[in-house]
């Protein structure tokens, strides 16, 4: 089943995805089903009236955490006369609820045989994403006289679906069944909740006591979605493109927010559905740096939970070392019986760095200097793992390179498939590896540290140090990654200084952290908006003409949406509003394109040449930096800053935009509002 035709709905990490008719009759290899906790809990849910199986007439996408579905029985070219309407009413809130309505069109009774056929394969989302299904443990249900229970059991793991209706139902081991009586112009209506269990030891439900959003009834998860929309800025637009776009990134935003098992209800954003429904060290940070002048308390949460799981051993196995900070977090069977390091894995080499840049960057929105002193002690085992445990050749780099040669992650960086880090003749660098991006975000935690460490921490000779580390890193950093013939900084450095001396998209990450020289920034600008890496819709993730450039490769050409958030957040930074606001115009533009919610990635080709932006084929949606991507974009263009206690506003807005507003934007300085107009001619910039 192609994606084009499935339906989801989600509330933080419970969703479900099936196709237009409501039905679901997963595979094991693709991600349909109603999944809970990394698990799927439903892999079969067919409806049937005598026998025969249901057309769509249409859906609604009501709200994200739940559809409607009009069927009919028969072919689709029947329904003119259609004497049966069924309507499937569905939401997820923790668990699962659907309304069954039948109402008879014709002039006599009908009697008619529901059935339901259920199964659950309580397959682990990495095996469904690996296409492995070889469950060790066995599956069991219990047919009783109220309800099904479909069970699996491994050790004292345990998951189960319990599905009881409403209305009186015939429950078997494969489902269940109505013989329902209509007369003229009658209906009947069922309601059939299907509740997901993650049995711990001792038999108590791994949940319990966390709060799912309000409860997790319908009209709770309404109104907590209509607080969430009513504490966030207002923004209103000329052109109705941003401020449609903006309220699909809020609605986006609260559906991906979940509460970790460790946290007692608090929320922070999962990366994106179907697979990344979980919490992320890069992408959570990253996420809360781009929507923190709108919704500052993911921050909070994110850094909180970030903080309590940061590494403290050395463990081959996770990639753990003393003040590393998480990567992945899973809860499915594979980390459970630690066939993979997800409990929770720490491969990755930015999010470390960009904690501490978090932090910093939260406390000057908010003032939340308490946060910043809380944690103090993990913000410095962040640095001390910066200088002791990731310079792995020794000359004062971050690097990378797994212990875990099994299933941990080879690339370590953003761009972490296999293929993302070549020199120019396309040829795969030996390990470690170190990336530019890294060493800008260590840049800039040193240079935020040392602001903390003066002004919270009472430690006047750690900022200074600091301040000095940065200073000499910044000089390493332009001496040796300066791409000379190029003009551009290599991607990469391998463990014997060679330069990976692609021209990538990382070089815009570069300017965001600070560790530009000033002299060579317009040199980088001048790439990021130059023909061989900006597509009119957006700046491509390595530039045409490189060898391994391909614009459907996953990080070897496609457009990243989140990437060129801070890449335009960087030209901001070092003053090219143009290019900034450029990139923004491609992005928002490429936006409408996906009905205002923003792919993972799309492809590189030329705008000229596919007048709308090819989605990639996999890509998630919503996935939670794409979500953010409008947000920072905004910020960007309207030039927010946080400066000596208040807001800063310069806006620079591309000409055509129009008047954009931003009301009662949060933080230390109370609620203030923001406006701008478009100004600035883009055309200049293709000369």
């Amino acid at each position: 089943m192609g994606q084009s035709n499935t339906i989801r709905i989600l509330d933080g990490s419970t969703f479900v995805v099936c196709e237009d008719t409501g039905d679901i009759e997963a595979t094991p290899s693709e991600p349909t089903g109603l999944f809970s906790l990394d698990t799927r809990f439903l892999s079969t849910w067919v409806l049937t009236v005598n026998g025969e199986r249901l057309n769509s007439l249409s859906f609604d996408d009501l709200q994200y955490f739940e559809s409607r579905f009009f069927l009919v029985p028969g072919m689709a070219t029947h329904y003119v006369d259609a004497k049966l309407s069924i309507i499937r009413e569905r939401a997820v809130g923790g668990s699962f609820r659907e309304q069954l309505t039948i109402l008879n069109h014709d002039e006599k009774p009908v009697d008619l045989e529901i059935r339901m056929d259920a199964a659950a394969d309580f397959a682990d989302l990495f095996q469904v994403k690996d296409e492995i299904l070889n469950k060790k443990g066995e599956n069991y249900t219990e047919v009783e006289s109220d309800k099904l229970r479909l069970g699996y059991r491994r050790g004292n793991f345990r998951r189960e679906t319990v599905i009881s209706s409403s209305s009186a139902a015939r429950y078997d081991s494969k489902g269940f069944a109505y013989t329902v009586h209509l007369e003229p112009n009658e209906q009947w209506n069922a309601s059939i909740n299907v509740e997901t269990h993650a049995v711990g030891p001792g038999g108590r439900d791994l949940r319990i006591g966390l709060r799912v959003h309000g409860g997790g009834e319908r009209l709770a998860l309404q109104h907590d979605l209509e607080q969430w929309i009513a504490d966030a800025p207002k923004v209103n637009s000329e052109h109705g493109r941003v401020a449609s776009t903006y309220r699909r990134s809020l609605i986006d935003l609260a559906a991906l927010r979940f509460s970790p098992l460790s946290l007692g209800g608090a929320t922070l954003p999962a990366a994106g559905l179907p697979w990344f429904m979980t919490m992320f060290g890069r992408d959570s940070i990253l996420t809360c740096l781009q929507t923190l002048p709108f919704t500052p308390q993911l921050s909070k949460t994110t850094l909180r939970i970030l903080a309590s799981l940061q590494g403290s051993r050395f463990d081959d196995f996770r990639d753990e070392d003393p003040g590393r900070i998480l990567h992945e977090m899973r809860y499915g069977e594979t980390a459970a019986f630690e066939e993979q390091p997800h409990s929770p894995y720490y491969g990755s080499v930015d999010a470390t760095p960009l904690f501490v840049v978090l932090l910093d960057e939260y406390e000057r929105w908010t003032g939340d200097v308490a946060l910043v002193k809380e944690l103090e002690q993990e913000s410095r085992a962040a640095l001390r793992w910066i200088d002791n445990y990731a310079d792995l050749v020794g000359n004062g780099y971050i690097w990378y390179e797994r212990r875990n040669t099994d299933t941990g992650l080879e690339n370590q960086c953003w761009k972490d498939s296999w293929d993302s880090i070549s020199y120019a003749d396309g040829t795969l660098p030996p390990f470690p590896r170190a990336t530019c991006e890294v060493q800008g975000y260590a840049y800039d935690a040193k240079v935020r540290a040392a602001r903390m460490a003066r002004a919270f921490w009472d430690d006047p000779e750690f900022a200074d140090q600091l301040e000095r580390e940065a200073a000499q890193l910044k000089e390493r950093f332009n001496r040796d990654w300066w791409v000379d013939d190029g003009q551009y900084y290599a991607l990469a450095l391998d463990p014997n200084g060679r330069q990976c001396d692609v021209l990538s998209s990382n070089i815009g990450h570069l300017l965001w952290s600070g560790i530009v020289d000033a002299e060579r920034a317009e040199k980088i600008a001048d790439h990021l908006v130059g023909p061989r890496l900006f597509s009119g819709w957006g700046v491509r993730t390595l530039a045409e003409g490189e060898a391994r450039y391909n614009p459907i490769g996953y990080h070897n050409g496609t457009i990243w949406p989140f990437d060129n958030s801070f890449i335009a957040w960087g030209l901001r930074r070092y003053g090219f509003a143009e290019e900034s606001a450029c990139i923004a115009n491609g992005i928002l533009d490429a936006a409408t394109y996906f009905n205002g919610r923003l792919p993972e990635a799309f492809g590189g080709y030329p705008r000229e040449l596919t007048k709308f932006p090819v989605e990639y084929p996999t890509a998630c949606s919503p996935q939670a930096w794409s979500t953010g991507t409008p947000l920072l974009l905004l910020r960007t263009m309207l030039g927010l800053e946080p400066h000596e206690g208040h807001l800063a506003v310069e806006p620079r807005l591309p000409m055509g935009m129009g008047r954009i507003e931003v009301l009662d934007i949060p933080g230390r300085w109370g609620r203030v509002d923001a406006f701008a107009r478009g100004r600035l001619d883009l055309n200049n910039l293709a000369d």
